[in-house]
Formats: C-alpha cells, sequence, structure tokens
C-alpha cells in the first residue's frame, strides 16, 4: 500500500470516520487491516483503541477479521491501549470480541494497570468486573493497587479494596509498600484512606531503609508526615541505612519549610551527622548547590564550621559538588577554606572555571 494511502488509512481511523475508513480499506487499502504501522509497530486496531472508536474497532475486527490480540512492538495490545486512555466502551468491545483481560506488555503491566494510572474508575470497573487481577505484579513488583496509590484517587482505592481487601498487602522488589508511594507522591487522602483501612507496620522500610514519613518529607510533602506522625507514630528521627536521619534526607532535596518542620516544630537536631561517613545536615544541602536550604540551616542553628569524618566543611561538599553559587554564599557567610585530614582544600577539589572564580 503507498504511504499516501497508509496515511489517509490511519487518519480515517484516528477520527473514527468508518464509513469512509471501510471504503477507502475496499478500495485496495485491505492490506493495511493487518499490517503493524511505524516504529511503533502499532495497528490500526491500536490507533482506534488509543482514540475511542468502538465502532471502527467493530469494522476491523467483524469485516475484516482483524485479530484482537495483535500486538505492537512493545506487546501492548488495544486493550491496553483502550484501558489506558480511559475509553470504557472500547475496553468492553475489546473483551467481548475475546481479549485477553490480563494481557501483559512490556514490563508486564496489565491493562488494569495501565488504567489506574489514568484514575478512571469506570475503566477500572468494567475490567474487574470481566476477572481483571488487582494483585498480579509487573516486573518492578507493583500491582495495581500500588499504582493507583502513586495516582491519589480516593474513590479507586476504596474500589480496589472491596473488590480484593488483601491487595493492600504488597511490596515492591524494593520492597516498597503503597504507603510509601503514596506518601512520596503528597497524595494526602489516600494516605489518610491507607491508614485507616490498612494495617501497615509503622516505620516500614524499603531496601534502602526509607520509611513513608521519610519519603513524605523529604518530597515537602508536609501535611503528609503530619499525618503519618498523628495516626502512624512515625519517627522522626529514624535512619536509613546509610545512617542518614529525615533531617539530612530533607536538606539533600533543599525542602526549606521540611527543615523548618523538623527543626522548628519537631526539635530535629540542625547539627547531627549521619553515621557513617559524618555528615551534617548542612553538608548535604552544599553538596546538593541548595544555597538557600543552607542558608536556612544556618538561620536554625547549623554549625558553619562543623567537620565530617574527613574533616571536611561544607565549602568542601560544595567544591565537590562543583556548586559555585553556595560556595560564594558560604565564603560570604564566614566560612573560611582549609585543608581536611587529606591536606586537600576546597578550592583543590575546584573543577569548573566559575567554582575556581569563587576563590580569586
Amino acid at each position: 500500500m503507498e504511504e499516501g494511502a497508509l496515511k489517509r488509512v490511519i487518519k480515517l481511523t484516528q477520527d473514527g470516520r468508518v464509513s469512509a475508513l471501510e471504503a477507502e480499506l475496499c478500495r485496495g487499502g485491505a492490506a493495511a487491516a493487518n499490517t503493524h504501522l511505524g516504529r511503533s509497530r502499532d495497528t490500526l486496531l491500536h490507533h482506534a483503541a488509543r482514540h475511542g472508536h468502538a465502532d471502527v474497532l467493530a469494522c476491523l475486527t467483524r469485516r475484516l477479521g482483524m485479530d484482537v490480540e495483535l500486538c505492537d512492538r512493545d506487546f501492548k495490545r488495544p486493550l491496553h491501549e483502550a484501558a489506558s486512555a480511559g475509553h470504557a466502551e472500547c475496553v468492553r468491545f475489546l473483551i467481548g470480541e475475546g481479549a485477553t483481560v490480563d494481557c501483559l506488555k512490556k514490563g508486564d503491566w496489565t491493562p488494569l494497570m495501565m488504567a489506574c494510572t489514568r484514575r478512571n474508575l469506570g475503566v477500572i470497573k468494567e475490567l474487574l468486573t470481566h476477572g481483571a487481577d488487582p494483585g498480579l505484579k509487573n516486573k518492578d513488583g507493583w500491582n495495581s493497587f500500588h499504582i493507583a496509590c502513586r495516582e491519589g484517587h480516593p474513590e479507586v482505592i476504596q474500589h480496589l479494596l472491596c473488590v480484593a481487601p488483601g491487595v493492600w498487602e504488597t511490596a515492591s522488589k524494593t520492597l516498597r509498600t503503597p504507603l510509601h508511594t503514596a506518601a512520596m507522591h503528597g497524595c494526602e487522602e489516600v494516605t489518610r484512606l491507607l491508614l485507616e483501612r490498612c494495617s501497615y507496620t509503622p516505620d516500614s522500610r524499603d531496601s534502602c531503609g526509607v520509611t513513608p514519613f521519610m519519603d513524605a518529607i523529604r518530597n515537602g510533602h508536609v501535611s503528609v508526615a503530619k499525618l503519618l506522625l498523628e495516626k502512624h507514630q512515625a519517627s522522626p528521627t529514624a535512619c536509613d541505612i546509610l545512617g542518614a536521619q529525615p533531617v539530612h534526607q530533607v536538606a539533600v532535596t533543599g525542602q526549606e519549610e521540611a527543615l523548618r518542620f523538623l527543626v522548628g516544630q519537631l526539635n530535629a537536631d540542625v547539627n547531627q551527622k549521619a553515621t557513617g561517613i559524618q555528615l551534617t545536615a548542612l553538608h548535604y544541602a552544599a553538596k546538593e548547590g541548595h544555597t538557600a536550604a543552607v542558608k536556612t540551616l544556618l538561620d536554625l542553628g547549623a554549625d558553619l564550621h562543623v567537620k565530617d569524618r574527613k574533616g571536611r566543611t561544607a565549602l568542601h561538599m560544595a567544591c565537590i559538588g562543583q556548586h559555585a553559587d553556595t560556595a560564594r554564599a558560604l565564603l560570604q557567610l564566614g566560612l573560611r577554606d582549609s585543608a581536611d585530614e587529606s591536606g586537600t582544600t576546597a578550592q583543590q577539589l575546584a573543577r569548573k572555571p566559575d567554582v575556581l572564580n569563587v576563590f580569586q
């Protein structure tokens, strides 16, 4: 089929012009019906499902005999497309034509998982009614409930718990629970729902030792962090596997409001050193180049001259990260360059011209 005709067929499919599409295919374009198109290797069924045209799907399957299980390059079926785009009528039609409800695309994603990324309760109900399993896991160990908690739609969470009451009791391959995910993404209402309906262990840790409270606070979701403290007795001083407490993790992400909450309201020790290499929050903020967070920490009582286990100050950290603005700010605040225990000064760690110029 020549390129112009092929483009017309695809456009007619996407626009849902079923009569014109059928006529075009009858004029010699029938070969396109079972052709995998472009780099994605989509078929016309994929295009029709993605754009929500159930009548086009009917034309392609019933009149032209297309197989509803045709895959694209990523093993995605038309049902994945319909579920992801939120087209309940297309989902219903494809399942009625024999589409496998829990078919897997690349990464072991099912149509229900795809639907849960879009908060479309109607499509989710349609798939569950036809036997979709919310407990199936993708290659990373996430099930549909886990994915829904990332999106933060309470009605979806409630429905999944009604259909499969034990679906909450899951963890990814890195031991992250749905509670971790909801907290990380600041889904306050869903977090509250999980704490009320599910029996998560307080301060459950992923493979890096991170708790839901740590996830919430280091991403700046102070209201979620407060909820975990109040309703789940979360610890504001728990350590991850590197010995870093929430105050250190928040310094890494530069969340100033969260720093003020931890130090000002929870009395976190602003000069507490993480076990291991003995870095303080000031070291972490400087290494990441969070100049505003550095100033906030100093306002909260951080010791400008504190050193880590190797005798390095925050100025060394700023130069290791090649952050000229942060290095300049530290010098202006009164921190002077000095040698660490190996005899290396912060200036000697500078590589970029703008960082070197700070010391001129």
